[in-house]
């Protein structure tokens, strides 16, 4: 929780205030970098590989985000980084409930093989970016 602190009163009268950088405050940094991460890389997708069928956009950053946590937790990065990069950053980033929605959507108008892909190819896609993951920093520890 994040909490003001007084630290007294300046030379001038003024009381200071000062904010301590609690981990709400490191995951909220990494929460607006994410989300904005994210906005642009769906942008991007969607321009680039554009598909009314199988939600692409969705699929690349759960497997990206997959990937990039897969790289923090490996190379073993806690406390402070782990907030920001991990729950901040990844956390927004990636969307369990819009692919969740998407996939469900397909299958409700009929699209049920690529509903069915979708689910399965997302799962695969990033299992299989958290074992890139961890070989590249299994790789890079020799």
């Amino acid at each position: 929780m994040s909490v003001l602190l007084l630290e007294g009163i300046d030379v001038l009268g003024r009381t200071a205030v000062t904010i301590d950088p609690s981990p709400a405050h490191v995951v909220g940094t990494g929460g607006a970098i994410g989300a904005v991460l994210r906005y642009v890389t769906t942008q991007r997708v969607s321009e680039r590989l554009s598909s009314e069928r199988v939600p692409l956009a969705t699929v690349a950053v759960n497997v990206i985000g997959s990937f990039v946590l897969g790289l923090v937790v490996f190379a073993g990065a806690g406390g402070s980084t782990l907030r920001l990069v991990g729950t901040g950053i990844c956390g927004s980033f990636t969307t369990f409930s819009s692919f969740s929605v998407e996939t469900v959507r397909l299958y409700e108008r009929g699209d049920r093989v690529p509903a069915v892909a979708t689910a399965a190819v997302t799962l695969a896609c990033s299992l299989a970016a958290i074992g890139l993951a961890w070989l590249l920093v299994a790789a890079t520890a020799l």
